[in-house]
C-alpha cells in the first residue's frame, strides 16, 4: 500500500502528516513554509508513494466557507498542476486546532512549547488525516455490513 499525505495548508506554515505504508498510523511529520510544500513533496516522492494528499478544508462552525477556503481551493489547483496522478481530498478541519492544542496541554509540554505555531500546524494535519482514516474505515466497514444483510 501507500501512504496518505495530510495537509493542514495555511498562507504562512503548512503542517504535514504521514501514514505508515499499511495506513493504520497517522503522525504528523512537520511544519515548513508554505511556499516551500510543491518542492517538498516533489522530493518526498522519490522515496515514498503517495495514495492520496487529504487536505484540510476550512469551514466555519455553520458549514460554510470561509476567506481560507479560498486560498485553499487555490492551492488544490496548484497541487493538481504538479502532481496531476495523486487524488486531492478535501477534509473538513474544522476543530482540528483546538483539539491539537488540547493534545498539546495533555502531553504535559510547557506554555512556550505550545505556543510554538509549527509544532500546531503538523499536529492538526495529523488530527485531519486520521479523521480522514476513520471516516473511510467506517464507510468500509458499514458497506461489508451492507452487502451480508439481506
Amino acid at each position: 500500500m501507500a501512504r496518505l499525505v495530510g495537509l493542514d495548508y495555511g498562507k504562512k506554515r503548512t503542517g504535514i502528516a504521514i501514514t505508515d505504508p499499511m495506513q493504520i498510523i497517522s503522525s504528523p511529520l512537520k511544519t515548513i513554509p508554505s511556499y516551500t510544500i510543491i518542492p517538498f513533496l516533489q522530493k518526498y516522492l522519490t522515496t515514498e508513494t503517495i495514495e492520496a494528499i487529504i487536505i484540510g478544508w476550512p469551514l466555519q462552525l455553520n458549514g460554510k466557507e470561509e476567506i481560507a477556503t479560498r486560498l485553499v481551493a487555490q492551492f488544490i489547483r496548484i497541487l493538481k498542476r504538479y502532481f496531476p496522478h495523486i487524488p486531492i481530498i478535501k477534509y473538513d478541519e474544522r476543530y482540528t486546532s483546538v483539539i491539537a492544542k488540547k493534545s498539546l496541554l495533555q502531553a504535559g509540554l510547557k506554555r512556550k512549547k505550545r505556543q510554538e505555531k509549527g509544532r500546531l500546524d503538523a499536529i492538526s494535519a495529523s488530527l485531519i488525516l486520521r479523521s480522514y482514516m476513520n471516516k473511510k474505515e467506517f464507510q468500509t466497514i458499514y458497506q461489508q455490513e451492507k452487502e451480508v444483510l439481506p
